[in-house]
């Protein structure tokens, strides 16, 4: 009952003002009724089984993502592709991604990390959390006891080792080898196999053989020796790079002893080589035909392939055949490729137009970080992103990135534990001696408050039909 004052009150508001308040009373009804006055905002998750990656921002729900766990149902190919400016929080989703996937026992993880600062790579501090060396490729250091990888490594079929030095010469001279100087790198090579038997044949053997072909090969095809050396000539000073020139010492020697390839994580530090060099796309393509022949087998694991800076990659159309002839793996024996990639021009608009498409068509997730607003238009037509999602690129704060799981695309802000923080943020933890605990509560206050204003900011421009995300 209400008391007599609130009665006389309200009769007497009502009388010079009107009524200005209405009664709604109860209403009884089902939860399936309901559904209908409170519209779907968000898209559904992705389950509930696999890698937690963080909270969706509109919802406020648990995100979970493993392409192991969608392939099939919800994913087409297990690959994914992460764009966005430096500084957003790629590397971050990167590292604490692969430390919570190495939770479960049956994964494997290749990083190839080409960026790093003070002489070591930014996975070092992950590698050594988890007791693993990198494998650490630096022409400097590699006539010193380096680490080398030998292109002709008896792990590597024959066949394997012929593509790997046609994609090493092509990638070196910017074109196709002709016929003529293909027919020499095979005899050549061929000559080796067969001769070199009490030790691992090396880079040497071939430029030496291409230098002094044998009489045997010319006869075969009815030439002249002459020819035949004429033919390899341009072949023998490509190589001769590896052997003798700027690159030595990383790709002529038998392969270092001790690398395992049975860790849990394998990093390759590439931090040393000139990302601009034509040293980084030889040494990908190195590196992929390698573990292409000695890493990828068929006993149930699930394997991820992580590569940073992979423009170097797609924009080389002979690695990018290489590497898209990698991808196709991912179906038959369980492998993931993760490309991390700044701007989506830096690939579209290459040398290797046609091969990124391609391998942009196999990467089923597509994860966007801040990016300009021209960008931003340019990676939504690429990638078929929804209007609400490009408006939204360019205001993203550091750390939440728009996600397009097979067309479930959802805002997404990266959760990072207190354990990972110090492993992932590599700069702060190679500049400071001790952690300040409350610059931490700062960072934390100020990474829920950017959460808020991008779900304020989502709220605002999501329109009527397009809020919902099937």
């Amino acid at each position: 009952m209400r008391d007599p004052l609130s009665v006389v009150t309200d009769a007497f508001t009502s009388f010079l003002f009107g009524k200005v308040e209405t009664t709604r009373l109860p209403v009884r009804t089902s939860t399936g009724q309901a559904q209908a006055v409170y519209l779907p905002t968000a898209a559904p998750g992705l389950g509930d089984s696999g890698v937690i990656i963080g909270r969706e921002v509109y919802s406020g729900k648990g995100y979970i993502y493993d392409p192991f766990q969608l392939y099939g149902q919800q994913l087409p190919a297990p690959h994914w592709l992460v764009l966005g400016e430096s500084g957003n929080g790629k590397s971050a989703l990167e590292k604490t991604y692969v430390l919570r996937q190495l939770r479960f026992r049956d994964r494997q993880v290749v990083v190839l990390d080409a960026q790093g600062e003070d002489g070591a790579g930014e996975w070092n501090l992950i590698a050594q959390e988890l007791g693993i060396t990198p494998i650490r490729l630096d022409p400097t250091a590699a006539l010193d006891h380096g680490i080398r990888l030998n292109p002709l490594d008896p792990s590597i079929t024959t066949t394997g080792q012929l593509a790997l030095l046609r994609t090493i010469i092509e990638v070196a001279m910017g074109h196709g080898l002709d016929e003529r100087a293909g027919f020499a790198l095979k005899v050549a090579h061929a000559f080796v196999t067969e001769t070199v038997v009490e030790r691992q044949p090396v880079l040497t053997d071939i430029v030496e053989r291409l230098r002094h072909p044998e009489a045997e090969s010319a006869e075969a095809m009815n030439v002249a020796i002459d020819d035949v050396r004429a033919w390899g000539l341009d072949v023998a000073l490509v190589l001769d790079r590896l052997v003798d020139g700027d690159l030595r010492g990383m790709f002529d020697g038998p392969t270092t002893v001790g690398i395992d390839l049975d860790a849990p994580l394998i990093v390759f530090d590439l931090s040393h080589i000139d990302r601009n060099s034509i040293a980084m796309p030889i040494l990908m393509a190195i590196v992929g035909v390698w573990l292409e022949h000695t890493w990828i087998r068929p006993d149930r694991k699930k394997r991820i392939f992580l590569v940073e800076e992979a423009w170097h990659i797609i924009n080389s159309p002979f690695v990018a055949q290489l590497f898209q002839r990698l991808l196709k793996f991912g179906r038959r024996l369980g492998l993931s490729f993760v490309a991390v990639v700044h701007h989506l021009s830096d690939v579209v608009d290459g040398a290797a137009a046609k091969e990124a498409a391609a391998i942009l068509k196999m990467a089923s997730t597509r994860t966007i970080y801040a990016q300009k607003a021209d960008e931003a238009r340019a990676t939504g037509r690429v990638l078929g992103l929804p209007r609400w999602a490009v408006e939204i690129i360019p205001s993203l704060t550091p750390g939440i990135a728009v996600w397009d799981v097979n067309g479930n695309v959802q805002v997404v802000k990266h959760l990072i534990t207190d354990t990972e923080r110090p492993l992932v943020f590599t700069d702060r933890a190679m500049t400071e001696s001790s952690v300040d605990l409350a610059a931490g509560d700062a960072l934390r206050a100020a990474e829920l408050e950017a959460e808020q204003r991008a779900a304020a900011f989502v709220e605002q421009h999501v329109g009527d039909s397009e809020s919902t995300v099937a």
